[in-house]
């Protein structure tokens, strides 16, 4: 946990240091994938289970992944997040260090507990841990390829492609990518649930997840923004917010 601890603080000063540099406090939602990758890492080198470099290796491939892609996007623009912009407006970067950098820092060392856990505990429940891997690899799939999938929407002239992403995985659900990260980590603190009750107890950290995703930081409060958007509260009104769910039936007479 100590470890840990520490990947995370590294995370967080360098972070604090790239955002002050860049003016623009943005650059955290880089951070939240690589600090994971990082706080693996780190427990894979301090800990002595095997299952520990499995967790690496899943850690790795979500976080670097939403780490490339998150970058990909904040590097196309100078603009700070409108997010960050509304919540640190008038306010000192002595406030972004304590409710942005501080506040992550500390969910990123709370998420990865199972992590942490399962790289010190002996696994005693394989069938467990193979039941982890499958629900991380279908958050891996429905997050790549949702992303994929809006990428090549965006890429679109706005003449010819439809108001709103409705189309593929979007069909389903307004945020599959969301759904994604959610079922990534209910996958890992499966496979730390292989270490039996001490890995059963973590169980808070993927609910904390979930809870950030849908309600804190996620799929709400983006969804403040879409509403205003031609279309999108039509779309919202036949397509699951979160879970994948088939979409529902419109009234007759309308599209």
């Amino acid at each position: 946990m100590l470890a840990a601890a520490a990947a995370a603080a590294l995370t967080i000063l360098v972070t604090m240091a790239v955002a002050r540099r860049q003016g623009r406090v943005v650059v955290v939602d880089v951070a939240w994938g690589a600090g994971f990758v990082v706080i693996a890492l780190a427990c894979a080198l301090v800990g002595d289970e095997p299952v520990r470099w499995l967790l690496l290796a899943m850690v790795g491939l979500w976080g670097l992944r939403l780490a490339r892609h998150v970058l990909q996007r904040v590097l196309a623009t100078d603009e700070e997040d409108p997010r960050y912009a509304a919540l640190l407006e008038g306010k000192p970067w002595s406030f972004a260090v304590t409710r942005v950098f501080l506040t992550q820092g500390v969910a990123m060392w709370f998420v990865s507990l199972p992590v942490q856990v399962a790289a010190v505990s002996p696994t005693r429940w394989w069938w467990v841990v193979a039941v982890g891997v499958v629900v991380w690899a279908v958050g891996l799939v429905f997050e790549t390829v949702g992303d994929a999938q809006l990428a090549a929407y965006r890429s679109r002239p706005r003449e010819s492609r439809p108001k709103v992403m409705d189309q593929g995985l979007w069909r389903y659900t307004r945020h599959p990518n969301y759904f994604g990260d959610a079922c990534v980590w209910w996958g890992v603190w499966l496979v730390g649930v292989g270490a039996g009750w001490v890995g059963l107890a973590t169980v808070l950290s993927p609910l904390a997840m979930t809870y950030f995703l849908v309600f804190a930081t996620g799929a709400r409060l983006l969804e403040r923004t879409m509403m205003k958007r031609e279309g999108y509260p039509e779309y919202a009104a036949r397509t699951s917010m979160f879970f994948p769910l088939p979409p529902k039936r419109q009234p007759a007479g309308v599209s």
